[in-house]
Order: structure tokens, then sequence, then C-alpha cells
């Protein structure tokens, strides 16, 4: 039964289709992602909120002096005040140059990407195919037999179909996050400049680390799945048809779930790793 066989197959080609888009997109930068159209807008985005990011400097600035010190007199210390002026200078630098540091921050989770492609060699994701032996079982079936093959090849190319797309989706809702974070930068940066607000910058730091840091973990997980992928399944062909199917099946689909159940895990997974 042909029509088995090639549903299976087509089922097959868009798990590796959206696999090999998924290894592009990862390899990407955010100038890079979709001609760079959405970085400009982000870019744009940027600078209108530094205006916003440089009033909320000063006023962090001033509720951490009142904060900090009981009264003016203390302000005017030397010690004091030039302790305050060195935090204004480098809040001030970082809301300006904001922009700068995010792009820095994430060369070097790109970075990390990119040695765990080149140490292992993978690029690509045309791993997952349909043997020859079960496709010959398959078209050699009787009429009987095509009937719960193909509800088989249906509910397995289906639940195929749909893990391609919630994976995709997920490698696209992380260059969504680096664009957002991106975006809104200036605002949570300018809460540098005062002592009981730093830890507002500080933690948007750590989680803009930690989207930059998911690529690495779902470069990993595709390496692993790749590598399972590629060893040629166990099949008897003593078995009738349908059994080799849902052995087949059986195998590919618990790999490709563990898979795409890590993706859509790579941010708690980073945050496990790294403590933020």
């Amino acid at each position: 039964m042909s029509w088995i066989t090639n549903s299976l197959r087509s089922s097959l080609d868009t798990w590796n289709g959206k696999m090999n888009e998924m290894w592009q997109i990862v390899s990407q930068s955010p100038q890079e992602f979709r001609g760079g159209g959405i970085w400009n807008v982000i870019e744009n985005i940027n600078g209108a909120m530094q205006a916003i990011g440089l009033a909320l400097l000063v006023l962090f600035f001033v509720v951490g002096i009142a904060k900090q010190f009981g009264n003016f007199a203390e302000v005017k210390k030397p010690e004091h005040a030039f302790k305050l002026f060195i935090r204004f200078v480098l809040a001030k630098a970082v809301v300006t140059y904001g922009m700068e540091l995010m792009l820095a921050i994430f060369k070097i989770g790109q970075g990390i990407v990119q040695s765990i492609i080149s140490a292992t060699g993978i690029s690509g994701g045309n791993s997952s195919w349909l043997p020859n032996e079960i496709a010959t079982a398959v078209d050699n079936a009787g009429f009987f037999d095509s009937i719960p093959l193909g509800a088989v090849a249906i509910l397995g190319g289906l639940f195929i179909t749909v893990m391609s797309f919630i994976m995709i989706l997920t490698v696209y809702g992380r260059f969504f996050k680096l664009y957002l974070y991106t975006a809104i930068a200036p605002i949570p940066l300018s809460s540098f400049a005062g002592q009981g607000t730093e830890q507002i910058g500080r933690s948007f730091i750590k989680s803009y680390i930690g989207v930059c840091l998911e690529g690495a973990i779902i470069v990993i997980s595709c390496v692993i799945f790749t590598m399972f992928a590629s060893t040629a399944p166990s099949i008897n062909t003593g078995d009738d048809a349908i059994t080799m199917v849902w052995k087949y099946l059986g195998e590919l689909l618990f790999n490709m779930l563990v898979l795409v159940g890590t993706i859509r895990m790579s941010d708690r997974i980073v945050k496990e790793m790294m403590g933020l």
C-alpha cells in the first residue's frame, strides 16, 4: 500500500525539515534572522526606550540616595559623593550602551553553540527515515492488513507532525524572547542607578543570559536525538507488517517526545544548571 508508506515518509520529511530549520535558527544572530528586518524595528524600540530609561535612571538614583542616607549632609562627604558619582556614571553607561551589552552576551552564548556544533560535526536533522524493510512489508500487505496499518500511519504521522511544529515554535519563541529582552532593556537596566533597585537589573541580566544559553541546551538535545535516530532500528523481518510498524514508530516517537520535551524545558534546565 504505497499511500501508507508515502504518508509515513511525508511525516518524516516534515520532521526532518523542521529539524533543519531549527538548526539554521539556533545558529543565526538576531541581526540575521528573517533578513534583519525585525532587528531594525527592535533597535528603534530600544532607542525610544533609552529616553524613558534615562528618566528612570535619575528617579532610581534619587530614591537610592534617600534610602541609603539619613540626611543630605552625609551625601556631601567626599567618599560618599564619589561612590554615588561612580554608580551614576556606570548606570548611565549601562543604559546608553545597553544594546552593545546585550549583543556581547548573545555572542558569548552563540559562541558556545558554534563550539558544540563544531565539536560534534552535526549541523542538520536528516536522521529520521522509513527503513526499506518496513516499506516493503507495508507495500506487500493485504487488504485487511492495510486497514490497521493505515490507522497507525495516520495517527503516527499526525503525532510526528504535531511534535515537529511544537518543537519549531519553541525555538521561534526563544528568538521572540531575545527580541523582547533587547527592546525593553533600557528600562530594567536603569535600576542599577539605585542601591535598593539594582536587584531588578541583575535579575534582568541573569534571565537574558539564561535565554542565550537555551540555544546550547537545544543544540545538545538535537545532537543526542540525532545519534539515537541515526542508529538503525532493530527490525525482525519475520514479524508481520503491523508489528514492524508499531515497533518502529514506538521507538521513534519516544525519542521525538523526549527531544521535544527537553527543548520545551530548555529554559527551566538552564535556570537549574546556573542557579538563575
